[in-house]
């Protein structure tokens, strides 16, 4: 049967209660952190998570439980930092706090199986996993150098991944969509309103990708007999208890990994460093893959949002993505990467330029800056030795009392001629706010114990880093909220 749905007024009348007849001696009040979760779920609405997943329930069978209390409950736990769904419920039937706030009388919480089942309603695959377990062992990703970005993917693999994307519908069903859903409804729409994601008409997008480590090795099991005789290395198939992962290089801590890459689009103009899209890939997909796949999913599942600047590190910095953003009137401000193709500075009639984009002037000095004209999407750059209008050069190299001027186009090289200069004061103003991604991925990671849960499917993993995304807003929403709680709650 459908479950019994309640508001959130109803809910907070719950919890007033119930808080009455378990600390009504006023004892809550001398634990900080407590009294913290209690404000969080008190001004987290989750009233429509029903509404959102009405779809995944059945009319028949036993009457199911409100599935804002399970959600309530998961991100609880998350709060508090427990990795294990088996260990949280024994806490729930420990701790009449942790029963409250899910929205669960004491001493009638559910088992590990309901939460279990709650998680499948979550996920609309048929597996818990996207890849089969039987399939070929797969050779382990090339190493590089630590501290460096891996060099971008050839410029044709790159063009060749948009041009597909681009032929198949980019709304295609995920099974992630009712975890989006959820989390854009309940989570974005609130931030939006309160001002915490900057300006939704003109986002500046950060996006990044971190390794995600879910087994010291892979976890495979040998269906044929070539070790026996002697063949290594062996490419048959196998059985592997985590088919969606596979072997990635971590660059930072200099080593190989087994698991996800998780890219995350982060809002770069949002004081909190909030998460707007996270989505997990393979171990092996380089950033610039991750970010092609993502932001074709972003443009169509967001469109309630109008994105204006994109900052990304240097791993991105490959031409079709330069092409893609500026086609949707996107500003790319992306770091380049000297590893790359075409870094070595190019050559224009003659005129050299810097590998940054600007050009040198005959005597091997840099031209200054004249500013951008966004009506014909080129820069000017004048003579670096005319000084108040005169030119100082012994040898000019123009017979124009202003000097030489020339003109970099947009359009002929987007890499290299960006409608915002590097190096210029809104260039560093803007890109300066890259760190929201790191910042945000260490939120993840060390507040939240992203890695210490020991799931082996696909689904878990990523109702976790959903979960974890929903509690990075309601730890912003707690910030910003000036509630008094202590006088509604216990008061005499």
């Amino acid at each position: 049967m459908l479950p019994m749905v309640r508001s959130h007024q109803q809910y907070q009348s719950f919890v007033e209660q119930q808080l009455r007849i378990h600390y009504g001696n006023g004892s809550l009040l001398f634990v900080a952190k407590d009294w913290s979760l209690v404000k969080k779920f008190w001004i987290t609405d989750l009233s429509c998570t029903f509404r959102l997943l009405e779809g995944a329930f059945s009319c028949r069978g036993p009457r199911s439980i409100d599935p804002a209390d399970l959600l309530r409950s998961y991100l609880l736990m998350l709060q508090v930092g427990e990795p294990s769904i088996t260990e949280w419920v024994n806490q729930l039937h420990r701790c009449p706090l942790y029963a409250i706030l899910s929205g669960f009388e004491y001493g009638k919480t559910p088992g590990v199986g309901t939460f279990y089942h709650f998680f499948k309603r979550l996920w609309s695959h048929t597996s818990a996993n996207l890849s089969p377990k039987l399939r070929l062992n797969r050779k382990k990703v090339k190493g590089g150098k630590k501290g460096e970005k891996a060099p971008t993917k050839a410029y044709s693999k790159i063009a060749n991944l948009m041009a597909q994307l681009q032929k198949r519908s980019a709304t295609k069903p995920q099974p992630f969509d009712r975890l989006l859903v959820l989390f854009q409804q309940q989570f974005l729409t609130v931030s939006a309103t309160l001002g915490l994601l900057g300006d939704t008409n003109a986002l500046s997008i950060a996006g990044d990708g971190m390794p995600l480590q879910t087994a010291t090795q892979v976890r495979s099991r040998r269906l044929c007999n070539c070790r026996e005789l002697g063949i290594k290395p062996c490419r048959c198939y196998r059985i592997y208890s985590q088919p969606d992962c596979d072997m990635g290089w971590d660059s930072y801590r200099n080593r190989y990994f087994f698991g996800y890459h998780l890219y995350t689009f982060v809002a770069a103009d949002s004081p909190y460093d909030l998460p707007l899209y996270p989505r997990l890939q393979r171990a092996s997909r380089h950033d610039a893959t991750s970010w092609v796949v993502s932001a074709r999913e972003f443009v169509e599942r967001f469109r309630e949002y109008t994105w204006d600047k994109a900052i990304l590190d240097a791993a991105h910095d490959a031409l079709p993505i330069y092409q893609y953003l500026l086609s949707r009137k996107v500003k790319p401000f992306i770091d380049l990467n000297l590893r790359s193709t075409g870094s070595k500075g190019v050559r224009k009639d003659d005129i050299t330029f810097s590998p940054t984009g600007v050009p040198f002037c005959k005597k091997g000095l840099e031209m200054k800056d004249r500013g951008y004209d966004y009506t014909r999407g080129r820069r000017k750059y004048y003579c670096p030795l005319v000084v108040k209008g005169v030119v100082t050069c012994d040898t000019p190299c123009s017979d124009s009392p202003y000097g030489r001027c020339v003109h970099t186009y947009t359009k002929h090289n987007p890499r290299l001629f960006p409608p915002v200069a590097r190096n210029s004061n809104e260039w560093n103003d803007v890109y300066k706010r890259r760190t929201t991604c790191e910042r945000s991925n260490k939120r993840a990671k060390e507040d939240f114990l992203l890695e210490a849960a020991k799931h082996r499917s696909t689904m878990m993993w990523t109702v976790r880093i959903y979960g974890i995304a929903m509690c990075q807003h309601m730890d912003a929403w707690y910030q910003e909220s000036n509630l008094d709680l202590s006088s509604i709650l216990l008061s005499a």
